[in-house]
């Protein structure tokens, strides 16, 4: 079992159990996480050992929430005119996505990807299950982006998900924003998740399912997924590379951003029950 700080990694007959270990921020990606999954991730490459991973959250009550607001509220307050690890860099035209580091197919894994939704999976979280390959949820698991409801663009959020759901449900999670989650049994109707199951039951299906994948050979399953991706994947390299542009022209600045005292008040506004209605 390897060591890291945000993450709890083990290996189990072929499989790698990952889980998200934040719980007390409903397990949202601060700087270490996003470092320490990018570094898992392509260390999955070599590891001859692990032929499927589980993707899992800490607690009941979310797989994860996003990005980590605090911190990157306080990075924004220490050096107001510097560089941030994740948005814009210097111009529309280049972009720092959290992605390269959190998200399996963009660190090079070919090897299946079974995330299993434990609670909330909302906002950044959107980036993981885009590209897990098979996703199943615990009977209380709720799915929403609230980007627009605090006048932030749902770009690399609604280009991953929409690789799970039909155009319009991608609309309407995206466009509804914090106003409205899906259950768990909307999002096997519509197509997100593939199995729901109770709550502690949820571990062991997930687990069932890798150990099963990670009982095939191994160049035969990640040549059919590496097949099925690249099918599937060539109009979405392009959306990702366009996103960063429409974020720049649809994130408003506000004319207090470049006061710190401004952003402090935002922060105490910002509200923490982030939704008003369930889609069951």
């Amino acid at each position: 079992m390897s060591e890291y700080e945000t993450i709890v990694y083990e290996e189990i007959d072929g499989v790698a159990v990952v889980t998200l270990n934040r719980p007390e921020v409903h397990n949202a990606f601060n700087r270490a996480m996003t470092l320490e999954l990018g570094v898992m991730w392509r260390g999955l490459r070599t590891n001859n050992d692990v032929r499927a991973i589980v993707l899992t959250g800490a607690g009941d009550e979310a797989f994860c929430t996003g990005i980590d607001r605090d911190e990157a509220i306080e990075e924004y307050l220490a050096d107001p005119n510097g560089q941030r690890s994740v948005g814009r860099v210097s111009t529309p035209f280049m972009f720092n996505s959290p992605g390269v580091h959190i998200c399996p197919k963009q660190c090079d894994l070919w090897k299946p990807v079974v995330a299993a939704v434990n609670g909330m999976a909302c906002g950044g979280a959107l980036y993981m299950l885009g590209e897990s390959d098979i996703i199943i949820a615990a009977e209380h698991a709720t799915f929403f982006d609230p980007h627009v409801s605090y006048g932030m663009v749902s770009a690399f959020e609604s280009i991953h998900i929409l690789q799970k759901l039909p155009l319009g449900e991608t609309l309407r999670l995206a466009l509804m924003g914090a106003n409205e989650r899906i259950g768990a049994e909307r999002a096997y109707q519509v197509g997100l998740i593939s199995e729901i199951t109770a709550p502690d039951q949820l571990r062991s299906r997930a687990l069932e399912i890798a150990t099963a994948i990670a009982s095939a050979p191994a160049l035969a399953v990640q040549a059919t997924l590496r097949t099925v991706w690249m099918a599937h994947d060539n109009a979405r390299r392009e959306a990702f590379d366009r996103a960063p542009a429409y974020i720049h022209l649809g994130n408003r600045v506000p004319e207090h951003r470049g006061r710190p005292e401004g952003l402090q008040g935002d922060r105490a506004r910002l509200p923490r029950a982030l939704t008003t209605r369930r889609l069951t």
